[in-house]
């Protein structure tokens, strides 16, 4: 078996995924909830499975600072050829750590963070609680705790859409796809992430939609203002129900209580 199970996948993942429209628009509708609910820099930010850093730079260039931390040594090195390039007062707010997630307290020596992300990680886990608990073990008292995760409510819709009856049907049912990469996923429902959190003493204080129609539309290559055009309809989306409920994915965003005050 590959050490490093995302070796092979790097290249298509981060240079091919992430240019996407959808990509694109991913980072935009995220990176636009965060800011509604991020402390204000320099306040310590944690990106574990941060792949190639395209959620976290950003935050970087507006004064956070950064620590990512990935399994994959593949998506470090991409992570970090996306650092070199930045300049320098933003490479120097961003550190880079090799390790597992579910290892993040020991390996990052008990630190604890103002905001932790989470994207797009839980959905390769097999079981996700090991992961969570380190999460919210990472995440300061009163700091942000940020998850998407697959949204096992919408997987019957891309079946369906591709006329794939059987499988849309099978689907109702189940909390696992092949995606779009072609390596087998796990969802999750708001309401048990919720529930997971809420055991390790974090609140939900907001959920959102990320993808809706961009996701179920085929969009190649399109003008930057068309581009800016499709994200502002997902960002308000994401925050309308029954939009939101609808989406491929959903950001959960939690906040972890001060002296185990879960009101806080």
């Amino acid at each position: 078996m590959d050490a490093d199970p995302w070796a092979a996948l790097a290249e298509q993942f981060v240079d091919g995924a992430y240019a996407t429209v959808k990509g694109r628009v991913r980072t935009f509708v995220l990176h636009s909830h965060l800011l509604d609910h991020l402390p204000e820099a320099p306040a310590r930010v944690l990106d574990v499975g941060g792949g190639a850093g395209h959620q976290s730079f950003p935050l970087a260039r507006s004064g956070y600072d950064i620590t990512l931390l990935d399994s994959s040594a593949a998506m470090l090195a991409k992570a970090e050829q996306r650092r070199a390039a930045e300049p320098p007062d933003v490479r120097d707010r961003i550190r880079l750590v090799h390790g597992r997630g579910e290892d993040a307290p020991a390996v990052l020596d008990g630190q604890r963070f103002d905001v932790v992300l989470c994207h797009g990680v839980l959905m390769y886990l097999t079981d996700p609680a090991a992961l969570i608990a380190s999460l919210c073990a990472c995440t300061g008292d009163g700091g942000i705790l940020s998850i998407m995760a697959l949204n096992a409510d919408t997987l019957a819709v891309r079946p369906a859409l591709e006329r794939r009856w059987g499988d849309a049907l099978a689907a109702f049912d189940s909390c696992e796809e092949r995606g779009v990469l072609g390596v087998e996923t796990r969802a999750d429902t708001v309401a048990e992430l919720a529930e997971r959190i809420q055991s390790h003493d974090v609140a939900v204080i907001a959920w959102y939609g990320v993808w809706l129609f961009s996701d179920w539309m085929s969009l190649d290559a399109t003008a930057d203002e068309d581009i800016a055009a499709i994200a502002e309809v997902e960002l308000e989306a994401s925050k309308r129900d029954p939009y939101r409920s609808l989406s491929r994915v959903f950001h959960l965003l939690g906040r972890k209580s001060v002296g185990g005050d879960i009101s806080h």
